[in-house]
């Protein structure tokens, strides 16, 4: 078994990886077709160039006799401290049992501390008790709950989070002045936007009460996350960058 970096000419063997992997993990609440046009939005070769070609990206792929057989693929968000995202860790279910998901996500931990990630964020629908029950198991704490759109269904969804590195692991929040009085920004809490990062804005400063999204582009805070995780600024059209449905793996 090889871990190595993802290459375009991977764009088949991920997709059919991605697809196994769905199929075993959330064929009980979503049908082959779903499942189908999610892979083949995300996993066509010229979105795989598109994606490989990103700075901030890291992916990286688990090859068995020239077959890719799992994937683990991210980004680096730049937070304070900055956050390794997952967005998707895949193993085919003939790979499991074997510890390819400990190693791909350890592969992803290595090169983003490399990068100086402070955080590891992982994502995962609550549907997948086998995938939340790993970050768990991993050390990873859950720290929000939020629901994401699927072929116009909702679900639940999980956000789990670990501390890596010599990064201290601190919150960095600010007031601000705004049309809606003082909010108070997350710096630690954010998505990576097409312009620059969105950052979590609160209307206290205990970070109780979300107000939306503060667009460090133009710093607009007329912002907010739909129920399929869209967000937009109205003030300059910086847009979250469309990462997945959300997480899905083992």
């Amino acid at each position: 078994m090889e871990v190595r970096d993802a290459r375009t000419s991977d764009a088949d063997g991920i997709a059919t990886a991605a697809r196994e992997s769905l199929r075993a993990s959330y064929g009980h609440v979503l049908d082959d077709e779903t499942v189908d046009e999610v892979v083949g939005e995300w996993y066509d070769e010229e979105r795989v160039a598109e994606l490989l070609d990103e700075e901030t990206t890291f992916w990286q792929v688990a090859e068995d006799d020239d077959e890719v057989v799992g994937f683990v693929q991210g980004a680096l968000l730049d937070a304070d401290p900055p956050v390794g995202e997952i967005h998707w860790l895949h193993v085919a279910p003939d790979a499991r049992e074997q510890g390819l998901a400990r190693q791909l996500l350890g592969a992803a931990q290595e090169t983003f501390e490399k990068r100086g990630a402070g955080v590891l964020q992982g994502d995962v629908l609550s549907a997948n008790e086998e995938g939340w029950s790993f970050y768990e198991a991993d050390g990873f704490e859950r720290i929000d709950e939020r629901e994401v759109t699927i072929a116009e269904e909702t679900y639940e969804e999980y956000v789990y989070q670990r501390a890596i590195g010599d990064v201290a692991d601190e919150t960095v929040v600010e007031a601000i002045e705004s049309s809606e009085g003082e909010l108070f920004v997350n710096f630690s809490e954010g998505e990576r936007g097409s312009k620059a990062p969105f950052y979590a804005a609160y209307r206290t400063e205990n970070l109780e009460e979300k107000y939306g999204w503060y667009c460090s582009n133009c710093e607009s805070v007329a912002t907010a996350m739909d129920s399929m995780g869209h967000i937009e600024c109205n003030d300059c059209g910086n847009r979250r960058k469309a990462t997945r449905w959300d997480a899905s793996y083992l």
